[in-house]
């Protein structure tokens, strides 16, 4: 039997975290990050989970995951302890037969609970599973400082966010084709906020959350972990050339420029977020 710390998924787990500390994106507790587990991930470390504790209801439901395990991060945790503490930071969770509860099978030691915004991330994971055949995984949330800044400057729409960092940097077209999405200003933590990331999630592998933060996914820690990465250097770049060019930007990659740049690479551009 491995152990839960020693296992490849914690440790990736943990990097992502470390990764995103480093890099000021994670301010005191600030963002989370949820892992859906493979099969293989549970069959290695069933002996080491636990089944004693409670079910406890999530303020969502969705059965398509039922029965699945997830790696989380703790509420109120800070993403620098993860790698210090994994048990008192960190947890396993196990979803219950009808997608609406949870229990805790390993970690988030001392009474502690999973993140506050597990049930956006559960929803988002359901919905992009769907649209994946299974392959999305990974569900991350970060408060990075440009993109938060964008919120304040930018219509709060998909093809206004989408444009401006196509435009800011070569290879966003290739990195996200598809366009981020955007979701208005909204108390953290409940179900309003979850099942409006969870419908704009069905679109995109990113979403903006305003004055707040960005939501990336993927099929792994390196794929969510650099699309964050990706939008949050274009979003910097696009924050350096207006404040340099005190709002205005003399030129930028053109519309047909960015249609090249993805079908270079075989992508195509989501051409309905170049028409608004």
């Amino acid at each position: 039997m491995t152990s839960v710390e020693a296992s490849p998924a914690l440790r990736g787990f943990v990097r992502v975290c470390s990764d995103g500390w480093s890099l000021g994106w994670h301010e005191r507790n600030g963002g989370n990050l949820t892992y859906r587990m493979t099969a293989s991930d549970v069959e290695d470390l069933r002996g080491a989970f636990s089944f004693d504790r409670p079910w406890v209801p999530m303020g969502v439901r969705d059965g398509s995951l039922a029965g699945e395990h997830f790696i989380v991060t703790g509420s109120g945790k800070y993403m620098r302890n993860a790698a210090d503490d994994p048990a008192g930071n960190l947890g396993v969770l196990e979803i219950g037969p009808e997608g609406d509860r949870y229990r805790i099978v390993w970690g988030l030691e001392n009474g502690a609970r999973p993140t506050s915004e597990f049930d956006s991330h559960y929803l988002c994971h359901a919905v992009r599973a769907a649209a994946t055949g299974g392959k999305t995984r990974v569900m991350y949330h970060a408060h990075p400082a440009n993109i938060v800044a964008l919120t304040f400057v930018l219509p709060l729409t998909a093809a206004a966010f989408s444009r401006a960092l196509w435009q800011s940097e070569t290879e966003c077209p290739m990195v996200f084709p598809n366009g981020v999405g955007v979701v208005e200003w909204m108390v953290p933590g409940g179900p309003e906020i979850a099942e409006a990331t969870r419908q704009a999630m069905a679109q995109y592998d990113a979403v903006v959350w305003a004055h707040h933060g960005l939501f990336t996914s993927g099929p792994d820690f390196d794929s969510a972990f650099g699309l964050m990465h990706t939008i949050e250097k274009a979003a910097q770049i696009r924050v350096l050339a207006l404040s340099a060019g005190q709002g205005q930007l003399r030129q930028v990659i053109p519309d047909d420029g960015l249609r090249r740049v993805a079908e270079a690479y075989g992508h195509q551009l989501n051409e309905s977020l170049l028409r608004e």
